[in-house]
């Protein structure tokens, strides 16, 4: 087996429109899809603009309720200028970013549903 990337995560959100506003419009990731020709699916696809992994916000995992993503980490190149500007539009965050025994700073943010995603500093 040769795998070479995680191509998408899903992430369980309640309301994929108040979803899409806060990864697109606060986060800043590019919307790549959306699709809703599959009944009882609205499929809404986010990535980064240079990334190669994409985030799929998803409702119809029975498995994965919304708000129960964790381990999830986003990196940033302006880790402290990012957080001060996420802040000053409304993100919930654990605290401010900090140094860790394995990356120059880190900090979690919550998304809408209380998803649990951590910005790491690049």
């Amino acid at each position: 087996m040769a795998i070479q990337e995680v191509a998408v995560v899903s992430v369980p959100v309640s309301d994929p429109a108040r979803a899409k506003a806060f990864y697109v419009d606060v986060l800043g990731l590019e919307l790549v899809r959306e699709d809703d020709s599959v009944p009882g699916l609205h499929w809404i696809q986010v990535a980064p603009s240079d990334g190669t992994t994409a985030l799929t916000l998803v409702t119809w995992f029975e498995s994965m309720p919304a708000g129960s993503l964790r381990g999830l980490v986003l990196r940033s190149p302006d880790l402290a200028s990012d957080y001060d500007e996420l802040v000053a539009k409304g993100v919930e965050f654990d605290g401010p970013p900090r140094r860790t025994p394995y990356s120059e700073g880190e900090t979690v943010l919550r998304d809408p549903d209380g998803n649990s995603i951590v910005i790491q500093q690049a």
